[in-house]
């Protein structure tokens, strides 16, 4: 059997404490798997005295994750600090500096440095792995880059965010506000008391990022991403959506287009018949659009100790059978530059809800106004339905769902409409994604 594999973890939260469990746990099989023993001989984390409920007695401790990742006493560093600077980063390119591997879940880190940490990696002729960085237990990583690699991708979208996904179907299933779905989701502990980064889309856009890096070869390019959230949306939206046969997710989409490539997070009208409208609660899924696969969904958990743990050793694993894939699919040097696509330019059929006043001609304005750019409607929603029920005393709800149509046309329509002061207030747009 080859030597043992050394292994220092930084970072011994929820995820760090289930990764040194599960190594334990299955020490036995990976051995047995790997043909090399894998032991957790260095952690680092804030406190030194709190029980994580594993037992580390066998580990030197450092105060310092930095230090530990220099330290040559261990062959691996793990790194599970989070954030994309600071002890994450200086210690994650000390590790590779040395000539270590290195194992992360850093969403954050990868989508803001994991360009040059590639690089850097490649130099040093050592892994960057990190399958636990985008949806969970998912190996969504190994799929693009590995199991996948005889395919052309032409777009890769899903739920990447289960504090999201849980507030959404709540509010359809309970019907229930998006601000009471918010606080149980905080209560339960799905949402942070700062919820921010989760419904404004930032964390599933670090992750988008990752996935489009992987699915085109292009270097990540995290400023290209649009991001909305799901702030705005309300049961009024949910209503409505099930009525057209429907559901609302917060979707991280990455397409090849012919202008480039789109990165964009927000709300999405799915169809119920399709797999991904199916995915409720804190679950995660990704759906794959390739040429000899065609459409691949993976779907599992997004989040939790023993779920990020699971892809974390993984990792471990393939370290030590002594497999270095490029980070990224390619080598550092063959990545392009990502050719992003105008966010105007996007295609796709709309859904619009609007406060019009109940007044003669108002709704023959708004129709006017849409002609004009020749967006062609689907259908139209108006009275006679909980979606379209009265805001206030004298609006009324319609809701119009386009053709076909561009991100501009439909923006200029809106705000030719704000214009003639025809419309209470801001309308709710919500894109259709494609089947």
């Amino acid at each position: 059997m080859a030597d043992i594999l050394r292994v220092g973890v930084a970072g011994l939260g929820t995820v760090g404490a289930s990764v040194v469990r599960l190594l334990q746990r299955q020490a036995q099989a990976l051995s047995a798997r790997t043909g090399r023993e894998i032991v957790v001989t260095a952690v680092s984390a804030r406190d030194p005295a709190k029980d994580r409920g594993v037992d580390l007695s066998g580990a030197t401790f450092y105060e310092d994750p930095i230090a530990l990742a220099a330290s040559d006493t261990i062959d691996l560093f793990v790194e599970l600090i989070g954030g994309a600077e600071g002890p994450a980063r200086a210690s994650v390119e000390t590790a590779l500096g040395k000539g270590r591997s290195v194992v992360t879940a850093n969403k954050a880190l990868l989508s803001a440095h994991g360009s040059a940490l590639a690089e850097l990696a490649e130099s040093r002729h050592v892994a960057l792995a990190f399958e636990a960085s985008v949806a969970g237990g998912i190996p969504i990583v190994k799929t693009l880059r590995e199991g996948l690699a005889g395919n052309s991708i032409e777009r890769v979208y899903g739920i990447l965010n289960g504090t999201c996904n849980y507030i959404l179907s709540r509010m359809e299933a309970e019907r229930l506000s998006f601000e009471d779905c918010l606080k149980e989701a905080q209560r339960l502990g799905y949402a942070e008391a700062d919820p921010t980064f989760d419904i404004g889309g930032f964390d599933t856009a670090h992750k988008l990022s990752i996935l489009a890096s992987l699915a085109f070869g292009a270097k990540i390019a995290p400023e290209a991403v649009e991001i909305e959230g799901i702030e705005r949306v309300t049961l009024a939206d949910i209503d409505a959506a099930g009525e057209l046969g429907f559901r609302i997710k917060l979707l991280g989409v990455a397409q090849r287009t012919a202008q480039g490539v789109e990165q964009r997070v927000h709300p999405t009208m799915v169809r119920k018949t399709t797999a991904i409208a199916q995915v409720m609660g804190v679950t995660n899924a990704v759906t794959i659009d390739a040429d000899a696969v065609h459409e691949l969904t993976l779907v599992g958990p997004g989040a939790g100790g023993d779920a990020t743990a699971s892809a974390v050793v993984a990792d471990i694993a393939d370290v030590a059978r002594g497999v270095r894939s490029a980070p990224f699919g390619l080598p550092s040097a063959s990545l392009r530059k990502l050719e992003r696509a105008p966010a105007a330019l996007h295609e796709g059929g709309y859904y619009i809800r609007l406060a019009v006043p109940d007044v003669p001609g108002a709704f023959a304005a708004i129709a006017t106004r849409m002609a004009e750019r020749k967006i062609s409607l689907e259908s139209i929603m108006q009275h006679g339905g909980r979606a379209t029920r009265r805001i206030g005393d004298s609006p009324v709800g319609v809701i119009l769902i386009t053709h076909a149509t561009t991100e501009r046309l439909v923006r200029e329509a809106l705000d030719a409409i704000y214009a003639d002061g025809t419309i209470a207030e801001p309308a709710q747009v919500i894109r259709i994604e494609r089947e």
